[in-house]
């Protein structure tokens, strides 16, 4: 049989090359599950807030103008969390995954580092956060409140 993308998986992935790239690119970037989680609990909270907003540096998930309060919602693995999901290494393909978390790491940064410099107060929520819900609602509460006093 010769190399195609519709060969057999490798043993290490249950997908052949042409699923594989299918999963990959049905991936969201914006409106993702962990997303609306988290501006349900902005919103009833009373936090209104606009939505990945290009104007600003690394275009926030969600953004509390009145605030400057910019959240980011990263997915563990995307954007290289020390959490057990965040940490896993794909075993196909290491080099390119690799570098490319690493470039997504490295963007994060420069993306808050701008915010900050520009006076907006910048969040991250993790993707492994949304399990304790009890735990990111005070936090949420925590900002709002904190916020609150401040403008």
């Amino acid at each position: 049989m010769t190399a195609s993308r519709d060969a057999e998986p490798s043993a290490t992935d249950v997908y052949g090359p042409a699923k594989r790239s299918e999963v990959m690119r049905a991936v969201k970037g914006r409106g993702t599950s962990p997303e609306l989680v988290v501006r349900r609990l902005v919103w009833s909270l009373g936090g209104r807030y606009r939505l990945n907003r290009a104007d600003l540096p690394g275009k926030p998930d969600i953004v509390l103008p009145g605030r400057r309060l910019a959240i980011f919602v990263h997915g563990c693995f995307w954007h290289g969390h020390d959490c057990a999901r965040g940490a896993r290494v794909p075993k196909t393909n290491q080099p390119y995954w690799t570098a490319k978390i690493e470039r997504n790491r490295a963007r994060d940064a420069r993306a808050r580092e701008a915010l900050a410099a520009a006076g907006w107060r910048v969040e991250t929520v993790w993707e492994c956060e949304l399990k304790d819900r009890t735990a990111l609602e005070a936090r949420v509460k925590a900002w709002l409140n904190s916020l609150a006093t401040d403008v």
